[in-house]
């Protein structure tokens, strides 16, 4: 079959860039043009020859332009497949035309959804029905149809035609509908997040789930090397996230999957202290090697580096304030990957970005709460609400015969803040608002408790007069004893076991003070 010549075309677009010289040239060729509403009012205000859609259907645009395209005559001239003699006559005896190419952008659903005001009404209006109808059509025929959705492609058709006899190439019209089904699925991806969250159920597990990806970042590789990677925005109905959105990098090397891994990690943990006193969050592969609060920046670096002197090299560091010129002097004395905060002071930049290789990130706004995650598994994907439940010192329940002092209280409820940012088994000491000692990761508790303990000791860290956190209740009291052995004078765990009896009993016989959250914090 040889390329079929253009004779007749339908133009309606929502994005009119570039469609009045485009179809100037079409109408040069001999052409014969149809089009809607506006974007046939553009055509003829600029002297082209163009004919209403209604002079094909035989029918008026009504219901406010809702009702124009959808019609058998529009369809037909579109699916007609030219060489199957009972499509032939079909479209002769019901006076259907062939139509032999169709231009068409949608309306603008996603950019009105995006703005902070737009009401549902405003959203359903421009969900388009009759566009992408058109669409399918048009590239289901592509081996007769050519079809465009993007003003970039209205050249290379343009070409073909000039090159070709009035006709594109076979190859050119696949690659176009192609990117009809990438469009039309992207739109109702969009369509499908925003009603999910509009009805609510885009909080529900149990229901259905439609995510939209779309690349915005390519990684400079992986976890390793070998592996290739990109960084997608996503839309899952619970809002739009992207990482322009919260971010911007102002210096430094493209960002590796790893280098966002642990960016989501520490701005995780800083944002537990947004708007508390100074705070530095230190990040060594997605766990926090020291964490700090205190009256200066300053300080709170110098005792969040002080819990492990020797992981933060090559680490992720967050600030919750304005990195100032005294805090960067410090942190430039050793080397590390990535640096966020929420401002730099004058100077600062400058001093940071001689050291070429170090990525420098504003944190532009606070991290959305809530929310879904996703965990993805050779078998399927795993879904699951963010862990971003808070709980109050009021929630919290004393089970020891000793209750906390404020200052226990004040550090139980720091500890309680990182430790479930803390890969399991946590056990995580904490003293006067700073990391002294961190245990992650562990198969047993008890082991993570030894290398707290070890970490703790490595750099000369009294653990007398700590407190203790464990994200999982202790299943036995030899957890408990490890760290009464240490000096804690305080624990909070979410208690639960069936041996919480026999661990209470051993606080009690220790002089510990033990509060229960109520709810534990694995991460895996």
């Amino acid at each position: 079959m040889s390329d079929p010549v253009i004779k007749r075309a339908l133009v309606s677009v929502s994005d009119k860039t570039g469609i009045v010289d485009f179809c100037r040239e079409l109408a040069s060729m001999g052409v014969q043009i149809f089009s809607t509403g506006g974007t046939l009012k553009s055509l003829v205000d600029a002297g082209i020859d163009a004919a209403s859609i209604s002079t094909i259907t035989g029918f008026p645009e009504i219901m406010d332009g809702r009702v124009k395209t959808l019609h058998p005559k529009i369809h037909g001239g579109l699916l007609a497949v030219r060489e199957n003699p009972e499509h032939q006559k079909a479209a002769k005896d019901n006076g259907i035309e062939f139509i032999d190419l169709v231009a068409v952008n949608l309306y603008p659903f996603e950019a009105t959804v995006a703005k902070p005001d737009v009401t549902f009404e405003d959203a359903i209006e421009n969900i388009d029905i009759g566009g992408p109808s058109m669409l399918r059509s048009a590239a289901k025929n592509n081996e007769s149809v050519t079809v465009i959705t993007d003003a970039a492609d209205y050249a290379t058709v343009l070409a073909e035609m000039r090159s070709n006899g009035g006709a594109t190439t076979r190859a050119t019209r696949l690659t176009l509908a192609a990117k009809v089904f990438a469009l039309t699925s992207k739109y109702d991806t969009a369509i499908a997040a925003y009603m999910a969250c509009a009805a609510g159920t885009a909080r529900d597990a149990s229901v259905a789930m439609t995510v939209k990806l779309e690349k915005e970042l390519d990684m400079r590789y992986g976890e390793n090397p070998h592996q290739n990677a990109g960084f997608y925005r996503m839309n899952d109905g619970t809002g739009a996230r992207s990482f322009g959105e919260y971010f911007e990098k102002l210096h430094g090397k493209e960002l590796s999957y790893n280098n966002m891994l642990d960016t989501a990690a520490a701005t995780g943990i800083i944002e537990e202290f947004r708007g508390e006193e100074p705070s530095v969050v230190i990040v060594k592969h997605t766990n926090p090697c020291g964490v700090a609060q205190a009256s200066t920046l300053l300080e709170a670096w110098h005792s969040a580096f002080a819990t492990d002197t020797q992981a933060p090299f090559g680490g992720i560091i967050a600030f919750n304030r304005p990195l100032d010129m005294e805090t960067a002097v410090a942190v430039n004395e050793i080397f590390t990957e990535i640096l966020i905060a929420p401002a730099y002071e004058e100077g600062v930049l400058d001093l940071l970005m001689k050291k070429k290789d170090r990525r420098l990130l504003i944190q532009k706004r606070a991290l959305p709460k809530g929310g879904w995650e996703y965990k993805s598994t050779p078998f399927g994907m795993l879904v699951q609400e963010r862990d971003s439940k808070i709980v109050s010192r009021e929630e919290l329940k004393t089970v020891t015969k000793r209750q906390p002092t404020e200052k226990e209280l004040e550090d139980l409820m720091f500890a309680w803040k990182i430790a479930k940012h803390i890969k399991s088994n946590t056990i995580l000491y904490v003293k006067d608002r700073r990391t002294f000692g961190v245990g992650a990761g562990q198969m047993s508790r008890v082991d993570s408790s030894k290398i707290a303990r070890w970490k703790a000791s490595e750099v000369n860290l009294d653990l007398k007069g700590s407190v203790v956190a464990s994200d999982a209740f202790f299943p036995f009291a030899d957890g408990l004893l490890a760290a009464a052995e240490a000096g804690v004078t305080a624990v909070i765990q979410p208690g639960g076991s069936i041996r919480d009896n026999e661990v209470i009993e051993a606080a009690d016989a220790n002089n510990l003070a033990m509060v229960f959250t109520g709810m534990r914090h694995f991460k895996h």
